[in-house]
């Protein structure tokens, strides 16, 4: 496998976690594209943490990843049946401010664009209650629970921004995968809002009137929300300044611990192309599962819709079997498939799988990255 010279290794998430912090502090904003279970979740952590050890175990990281989602616990009075609440964990570093600033207008604010219900939040006993109309108490689903709780951390970071002092210790928001729960309606919103949050932090002054910029990483496994990210950030309106940022596709070659990222740069659908890579190899190794029809799947819906067609099958007309392919892809990539305990593929449905693949990219003449070089072949960067 040839060697790529914009492809660099790292060890481990210290060594990772060390890089995007040199870049991030040359940046507005670092933009991470990775599937899941790369270790998105455990590099924000990771990347907190480095910021806890240089500071002498004072936080200079606001983050949202799983983590945050877990400080919110329900009590869904099982005895009752009646008065369900969702508790939340006060003890965290994320809530310092909440008594203290009345975010339940900032809240709503955020919440009336991607939902219909409505809130309660009970400072003394830590808890929130919801309703929408005349039901009270109500059991809210886990998108909806996920979208409050985002739409709770958007209210945070926007007293980060004007400088509260319940937050004078933030200079990094590492945001992890915000949208996995969404529609695709949602996930443009919440794009755009944070596009808006990221380029306000960026132009934030300190107390004395100085440049203090507030400093942003956001990883995603979500393509579309991935995409409108990047061109939100790109944009320049009138009188606004040109955000620096880096776009990288970050990919994890094994389960040794190493990581790889590549710059992406002025092109985010870079990742699309790198799925089609890993498929490849995958096809090259006979280690295809059934999801990986979901893969092709998706990629090939996204090149469609690229081109301004709205079916997948404008991707296949013209290959010799077209009416044989489009069948398969329907057919074989609509099952449940758990990635966490995956299936491996029948030898004919591999044989297909490849096939397909093969003609797709004779077609379409892809350049294909090599996004996972071997370890000889590649700078280490320890």
């Amino acid at each position: 496998m040839s060697s790529t010279p914009n492809v660099r290794r790292y060890k481990n998430l210290t060594t990772l976690t060390h890089r995007l912090r040199s870049d991030v502090n040359d940046h507005h904003c670092v933009l991470l594209y990775a599937y899941n279970r790369t270790g998105k979740t455990r590099l924000s952590m990771e990347f907190k943490n480095r910021g806890k050890r240089t500071n002498r175990g004072t936080s200079d990281t606001l983050y949202f990843n799983a983590f945050t989602e877990d400080l919110f616990v329900w009590d869904n009075d099982l005895a009752g049946d009646l008065n369900r609440r969702l508790m939340i964990n006060k003890d965290s570093a994320f809530l310092n401010g909440l008594t203290e600033l009345a975010l339940d207008e900032a809240i709503a604010g955020y919440l009336s664009s991607y939902a219909d219900f409505d809130f309660d939040i009970d400072y003394d006993e830590w808890v929130v209650s919801f309703r929408n109309g005349d039901d009270e108490r109500i059991k809210i689903s886990r998108g909806e629970e996920r979208i409050f709780i985002w739409c709770m951390f958007m209210a945070i970071c926007e007293r980060v921004v004007d400088g509260h002092p319940s937050y004078e210790w933030v200079k990094y928001l590492y945001i992890d995968d915000p949208v996995s729960s969404l529609d695709d309606n949602n996930a443009i919103a919440v794009a755009c809002d944070l596009a808006a949050l990221i380029r306000k932090a960026s132009t934030r002054r300190g107390a004395d009137g100085e440049p203090a910029p507030l400093k942003t990483v956001l990883s995603s496994h979500h393509a579309l929300f991935f995409n409108v990210m990047c061109n939100e950030l790109g944009r320049r309106g009138e009188g606004q300044e040109k955000l620096k940022t880096r776009r990288y596709f970050l990919h994890r070659p094994d389960s040794h611990g190493v990581f790889t990222i590549r710059a992406t740069g002025d092109t985010p659908h870079f990742h699309h192309v790198a799925i089609l890579a890993e498929l490849r190899k995958h096809a090259q190794t006979g280690t295809l599962y059934t999801y990986h029809f979901n893969a092709l799947r998706s990629v090939l819906e996204k090149i469609a819709s690229f081109f301004g067609h709205q079916d997948l099958r404008s991707c296949l007309v013209g290959l010799q079997d077209e009416a044989l392919y489009n069948r398969a892809l329907n057919l074989l990539s609509h099952g449940r498939y758990a990635i966490n305990e995956p299936v491996e593929m029948v030898d004919d449905n591999k044989e297909l799988f490849r096939k397909i693949l093969s003609d797709v990219l004779d077609r379409f003449q892809f350049a294909l990255p090599d996004i996972a070089p071997e370890t000889g072949e590649m700078r280490d960067n320890t």
